[in-house]
């Protein structure tokens, strides 16, 4: 009776320390749960004071002619607004410490250059460098991969980087009017995300060939670079995004027949042209008129007779915008064997003849028009 007295009291306290050990095993799995929480919202919270300690630096209209030494850490500026100040450069130090910073504004001071270490900004979005003395970018600038917008008008840049056109793959805004560029690189017909190109008010010659590849430009501004730009490349007419192209006050004799298979094309700008093709009273006639004439260009034997057009026409009916004829239902313009169009008279179109009325302060400031 003993030993099974024993052989009880052993089994009955048993039970319990198995039921001890259950508990503690449950309690560790809540334990260890709380804590994986507790370190979850430990790095949320974290998170969220990073951003907060993000921050926008104004110091724009402070007549600065240096910048002062910063009194907080460089990598917690998220925007830095310096413009309309009298800097003459940016610290390399000073920028290479700007890790976070996705938004610089130097606009309206006296920079003729910018520093190397713009490279170090992999964060950058907006970049505002216009109205000042600048000659050219640092190539560095093309490690700046996250540039959405980049304003450089009112320089005096004569180049852009050679192959920035590789590097700046999100770059959608490009504005480099009122420099002194020649030509732009013929990179920059690898902007593919590009919707804006505005390089009015240079020396432009001529754009690169390669255009097709601008697959989601919207807008394309190469107006007012006068007696330099006499032509357009037939690439442009592949712009299946584009809806307002500006090529007005130019020396620009005849518009790539191409353009009429611009369908999306709402806004063409053709005033201060010497133009032959289309004719003035073509032209006269609005934009849906002017691309009647050109795809019929476009269609005659004699504008297909070289290779080289040959080719440009499959381009165009393999993305769908030539067919070969025209099936809008619009009456077909007619010249030089057609009917003759009812002549209008209009101000600020250059006859073909016309070319140095385009240089007239009234004519380049005055108004433009434009017809969709």
């Amino acid at each position: 009776m003993m030993y099974e007295h024993t052989h009880n009291h052993l089994v009955h306290h048993q039970q319990p320390v198995t039921m001890t050990m259950d508990t503690m095993k449950m309690d560790m799995i809540r334990r260890n749960k709380r804590e994986r929480n507790k370190e979850s919202n430990n790095n949320n919270n974290n998170n969220e004071d990073n951003n907060n300690k993000l921050r926008t630096v104004d110091l724009s209209c402070m007549s600065l002619e240096s910048l002062p030494i910063p009194s907080l850490d460089l990598a917690t500026i998220s925007k830095l607004d310096l413009s309309n100040n009298n800097l003459q450069n940016i610290p390399e130090s000073l920028t290479a410490r700007l890790l976070n910073l996705t938004v610089l504004d130097v606009h309206s001071n006296q920079l003729r250059s910018l520093p190397n270490s713009i490279g170090c900004l992999s964060k950058l979005k907006i970049l505002n460098v216009s109205a000042n003395f600048i000659q050219s970018l640092p190539q560095t600038i093309e490690n700046c991969r996250a540039l959405e917008e980049l304003n450089a008008n009112f320089n005096k840049l004569s180049k852009l980087p050679d192959t920035i056109g590789f590097e700046l793959i999100n770059l959608q805004k490009l504005s480099v009017n009122s420099n002194q560029l020649v030509f732009l690189p013929s990179s920059t017909s690898h902007l593919m995300a590009l919707k804006v190109l505005d390089a009015r008010l240079n020396c432009l010659r001529s754009l690169p060939e390669d255009l097709e590849n601008l697959v989601n430009l919207e807008t394309l501004n190469v107006s007012q670079n006068f007696r330099y730009l006499d032509t357009l490349p037939y690439s442009i007419g592949l712009l299946l995004s584009l809806t307002e192209l500006d090529v007005s006050y130019n020396n620009i004799k005849t518009l790539p027949n191409s353009i009429g298979c611009l369908q999306k094309l709402q806004k063409l700008c053709v005033d201060g042209n010497p133009l032959a093709s289309p004719p003035l009273e073509v032209v006269e006639q609005g934009l849906n008129v002017v691309k009647e004439f050109l795809c019929h260009k476009m269609n005659s034997s004699g504008d297909q007779s070289s290779k080289k057009k040959k080719s440009w026409v499959k381009n165009f009916v393999k993305c769908g915008t030539f067919q070969g004829r025209i099936n809008s239902g619009m009456k077909r313009p007619q010249h030089d064997g057609f009917t003759k169009l009812k002549h209008q008279s209009i101000d600020g179109l250059a006859s073909p003849g016309g070319f140095m009325g385009m240089l007239s302060p009234l004519r380049i400031f005055s108004p433009r028009r434009s017809f969709s």
